[in-house]
């Protein structure tokens, strides 16, 4: 989705998704660092290493193997996943820093809401605050909408 406000132009997509589980349940599988490798739809995240996140400034290492989408030779590779926002049981967002420096700045995030099924679950990816070197690239999104879709798919089936 690109919309248009004030002269900005932002770049983020949204995906929705009814799961039958409490927000608290679907928080902690998104604040556990194996659970991001669990519900990846891309294939990338290998495995993870360190302590389920608490707090905006939390850090967690993923290891990735970008084979997986085969659209550039990086091979497997370190990312730091790096919270952003931090509201318990309601929101989670991470940006990453790793192989690619500076930092990309694109951003990753779940907002949950309670419903009368358990938890209306929507992720989002945004790359609106990425820099001009990376956006010349033509390579964002990395991840398509059809990806956030599929993830809530494994979220839902991994939780319910």
């Amino acid at each position: 989705m690109i919309a248009s406000l004030a002269g900005m132009t932002t770049e983020r997509f949204e995906v929705q998704r009814e799961i039958a589980a409490t927000p608290a349940k679907v928080f902690a599988l998104l604040t556990d660092p194996q659970g991001h490798v669990t519900i990846d739809s891309s294939g990338m995240l290998q495995s993870a290493d360190g302590d389920p996140v608490e707090k905006v400034g939390d850090e967690f290492v993923v290891h990735m193997d970008r084979e997986a989408l085969n659209d550039f030779p990086m091979g497997k590779y370190d990312v730091t996943v790096i919270i952003t926002r931090f509201e318990q049981d309601a929101a989670i967002e991470w940006t990453i820093s790793g192989k690619v420096q500076p930092p990309i700045k694109h951003l990753y995030g779940y907002r949950l809401e309670p419903s009368t099924t358990g938890t209306l679950a929507t992720s989002y990816y945004d790359w609106s605050q990425i820099s001009e070197q990376y956006r010349e690239r033509g390579v964002f999104p990395v991840i398509p909408e059809a990806g956030l879709r599929a993830t809530l798919g494994i979220l839902a089936r991994n939780v319910e």
